[in-house]
């Protein structure tokens, strides 16, 4: 957004606060669990990805004040602003499960959702011998909700190649009633699930990890308060996650803590000069990369008419998209809006597992994240699904 804020008012009218001096394109670190890319791939200098001449701020939001259109930073620097976006992504919560994060200096465990964590899931992964693994999905909004499922998926496709599969049991057990929110996708996921022989625990909350036991404790959902213990010898935990301690309380925020936008506008619902992008707002949508993609095209046309003093038109159907990694080299490529219906791009069975797809979301979609997206050139899908459409027409 500020490489398409630079275009709009210049450079010297822009300031981004970040305090990472590393920025990370976090959708390959699914490959990276997996060992298929290496964690250096998916990082690069923060300043070399900031717009040239657009200010950097090394620093922390402390508060937010909408009512005095400034943001208090740490140390008590006070920074007053004209417009303002909210990109503040979401937090990752390891802490709300008992016996973490500590319980990650264990072998057999890991999170691809974690920098630090990330190579771990890849060794315990190697060091399989026999038992249950296990993946989790926690009772709480995550970011790329098809993630969970998807190291599952190569951790069944290494140990098949590497001859181990018959001495894994495999388990998903997931605080969700459903495999997948779309039944198209749900339906040829679970094709998958019972080809490979993959049990999936619904309603299957992990509230403890005893890592020097190898044991993961579960809440069931459906009765409250009751639990059961499996032990595991590789377990991926996917953290409970919830908004930045920022927003919490936050005159921008709802009552949960995300930042309260409208939802085809992305403009917030009581602050005209102010907006929100991605995980950190409350857009019922998925919290995905490609989600952010769409985003950033709808919300520079939103803030050119605000500018202007005029009502936004442009607006955000919701879309998002989910590459479902199924193997090394196959992907469902998952694209929905927020009617939770398909909205695909191609005009192929999308729902289907292929090569090409896999190829897109390991090299293609890094490639356009770097030099598009960052850059402020690439807002979503939607003119190429036009074009194909069109074309079939």
């Amino acid at each position: 957004m500020s490489a398409r804020m630079k275009r709009k008012v210049g450079a010297g009218n822009v300031a981004v606060v970040e305090p990472s001096k590393t920025h990370y394109y976090q959708p390959l670190w699914t490959l990276v669990g997996g060992g298929a890319k290496q964690l250096a791939t998916s990082a690069r200098p923060t300043g070399s990805i900031m717009p040239k001449g657009v200010e950097w701020i090394q620093s922390r939001v402390a508060a937010l004040d909408p009512d005095k259109n400034c943001v208090w930073l740490e140390n008590d620097i006070k920074i007053s602003y004209k417009y303002l976006i909210i990109a503040l992504g979401i937090s990752l919560h390891y802490e709300k499960i008992k016996g973490l994060p500590e319980g990650f200096h264990h072998p057999k465990i890991g999170s691809n959702y974690s920098v630090h964590t990330v190579e771990k899931t890849w060794k315990a992964l190697q060091d399989f011998k026999e038992g249950n693994a296990i993946f989790t999905f926690p009772n709480t909004p995550v970011k790329c909700a098809g993630a969970p499922q998807k190291i599952m998926y190569l951790s069944e496709a290494y140990w098949r190649k590497t001859g181990k599969r018959s001495k894994a049991n495999i388990m998903f057990n997931t605080s969700l009633g459903v495999i997948f929110g779309v039944k198209k996708y749900a339906d040829a996921l679970l094709e998958i699930i019972k080809e490979r022989n993959i049990a999936v625990n619904y309603k299957r909350n992990l509230v403890e990890v005893r890592a020097d036991k190898q044991e993961a404790v579960f809440e069931n959902l459906d009765k409250p308060g009751v639990t059961e213990v499996h032990q595991y010898e590789m377990l991926h935990v996917t953290p409970p996650m919830g908004p930045p301690d920022v927003l919490i309380n936050s005159p921008v925020s709802d009552e949960i803590g995300w930042v309260d936008v409208d939802k085809e506008t992305l403009q917030h619902k009581r602050y005209p000069n102010v907006f929100g992008i991605g995980d950190c707002t409350n857009l019922p949508t998925s919290k995905t990369a490609a989600a952010v993609a769409a985003q950033s095209g709808v919300l520079d046309k939103t803030i050119s008419l605000v500018m202007k003093n005029q009502l936004p038109t442009k607006k955000y159907d919701g879309y998002t998209s989910c590459p479902l990694v199924t193997g090394y080299n196959k992907v469902i490529l998952a694209e929905f809006d927020y009617a939770a219906q398909p909205l695909e791009t191609f005009p192929i069975d999308q729902s289907k597992e292929r090569v090409t797809m896999y190829h897109m979301k390991a090299d293609m979609m890094p490639f356009l994240y770097w030099n598009a997206l960052l850059k402020g050139y690439w807002g979503g899908p939607a003119p190429l699904r036009k074009l194909m459409h069109l074309g079939l027409k």
